[in-house]
């Protein structure tokens, strides 16, 4: 069957009820624009030899399904229910930009053609219910959400987007709010994801994804969702950059993670774990850490927060330590060297058992030493006896003394010289271990 557009214009001007059209070619534009249609429009397997134009157009719903359409435009259009393209070809793009639509968009099997353009253009798209790219979605040329309200989600599970470009940007979904985001269980793009500022009241993810896009494959920068899933299908080629976002939960793979990650003002109230033993998952986390290019402090204060809240101080602190560990390498010379000192010591503060280790290894060798070689009193018949592991406790203690190294002095250069760098040293652990807890102290 044939249709010619102006007559159909006509009939669907002056409808009520439902319109159904089937296997039917349209022969030519059909333009709507401004238009009201009082009726539910219908066509299914239809053939259309030129664009359909719905724009500022009012219509109580509108189903293509299986059709096959040359550019399908509806910017401003109002439409009081669902949206129907379920297994519609569109070539020339699909235009929804602040379209409003009362119920659900459904794109289930559609394919929208529009090579180095836009393929479906819905910003500042308001839905009442959510947008369903399932069951076998393609789109070669960009899609774009940018500003959209979907309080019914966007559901694009098992889609696929080509963007012709590595660097390009497939999908644009910023500042887009959503009660969920699901680009997963097999949606692959080949160009760049963009989610900046999206805000998203339950999950956001791209389990089972796969991203070939160069550059920043995932953009998610301010972006605030429940719940962040990462775990792509394969590792994404690109960066991952989720600076200054916000997620509830967030769970990954060690085994998908990015080359590079963006993770400066990322926060988090729990992370999942990924290791059985956390001090696997602490070692884990380090080495995801440190794929974040340069040197940033709140990451690892972000993460030590998380073992905390966790109640898991061990970990906790050895994060921290790995974050001085890492700063000490944008340090100047005398920077560098204090902090090797710090490290040594006492772990800048974290693992001041060490302290103690040393100390227990300096008596030891000054006790072995002033053992067998005496000092000589300094005044003869007076002061306490020599006791060469109080002697040398002594030289080692610099606050505060057992009367010791008063009272005697060496006639021979060889322990005179080790009594003198054990007091050096004893001056350099009490200056680092106060230093290291002071350090500890302040940030915690």
């Amino acid at each position: 069957m044939r249709l010619d557009p102006d007559v159909l214009r006509d009939r669907l001007l002056e409808a009520t009820g439902t319109v159904r059209i089937e296997r039917a070619r349209i022969t030519g534009p059909l333009t709507l624009d401004g238009t009201e249609i009082r009726a539910i429009v219908r066509f299914d397997a239809c053939e259309f030899d030129g664009p359909v134009s719905l724009e500022a157009a009012s219509t109580l719903a509108l189903s293509l399904t299986h059709c096959r359409v040359p550019g399908l435009r509806a910017p401003t259009a109002h439409f009081g229910g669902r949206v129907d393209l379920r297994g519609t070809t569109v070539e020339g793009g699909l235009n929804l930009v602040h379209a409003h639509i009362g119920g659900g968009l459904r794109l289930d099997g559609a394919r929208l053609i529009h090579p180095g353009a836009v393929a479906l253009d819905a910003g500042g798209l308001v839905m009442e219910g959510g947008v369903f790219c399932d069951g076998g979605f393609e789109a070669e040329g960009r899609v774009a959400f940018p500003g959209a309200q979907l309080p019914g989600g966007l559901w694009m599970r098992g889609a696929r987007i080509t963007a012709g470009e590595p660097g390009a940007v497939a999908f644009n979904g910023d500042n887009l709010t959503a009660s969920t985001v699901r680009l997963s269980h097999g949606f692959s793009t080949d160009g760049r994801i963009r989610l900046r500022g999206a805000q998203i009241d339950d999950l956001l993810t791209l389990n089972g994804a796969e991203l070939t896009g160069t550059g920043s494959s995932l953009m998610c920068v301010g972006a605030r969702a429940e719940a962040l899933d990462l775990r792509f299908a394969t590792a994404p080629r690109g960066t991952v950059n989720l600076r200054n976002a916000h997620f509830t939960r967030i769970q990954d793979a060690p085994g998908t993670w990015p080359p590079s990650l963006g993770l400066d003002g990322l926060t988090y109230d729990w992370l999942e774990s990924t290791a059985p033993r956390r001090r696997d998952d602490v070692t884990n986390r380090l080495a995801w850490l440190r794929r974040d290019d340069g040197y940033c402090p709140q990451p690892y204060e972000q993460l030590g927060l998380n073992y905390r809240r966790l109640g898991h101080d061990d970990e906790a602190r050895r994060v921290l330590l790995h974050r001085q560990r890492r700063r000490r390498a944008t340090l100047g010379p005398a920077g560098r060297l204090w902090g090797y000192l710090l490290d040594a010591t006492v772990g800048y503060g974290y693992r001041p058992w060490l302290a103690g280790l040393w100390l227990a290894l300096l008596t030891a060798a000054g006790w072995f030493v002033f053992r067998t070689h005496h000092p000589v009193p300094n005044k003869p018949g007076e002061g306490p006896p020599f006791h060469a592991l109080v002697y040398t406790l002594d030289l080692l203690v610099p606050i505060g003394g057992f009367g010791q190294r008063d009272a005697w002095h060496w006639a021979t250069v060889g322990p005179q010289s080790l009594a003198y760098a054990l007091v050096v040293i004893g001056w350099v652990l009490t200056t680092a271990v106060v230093a290291g807890v002071t350090r500890t102290l302040s940030r915690n």
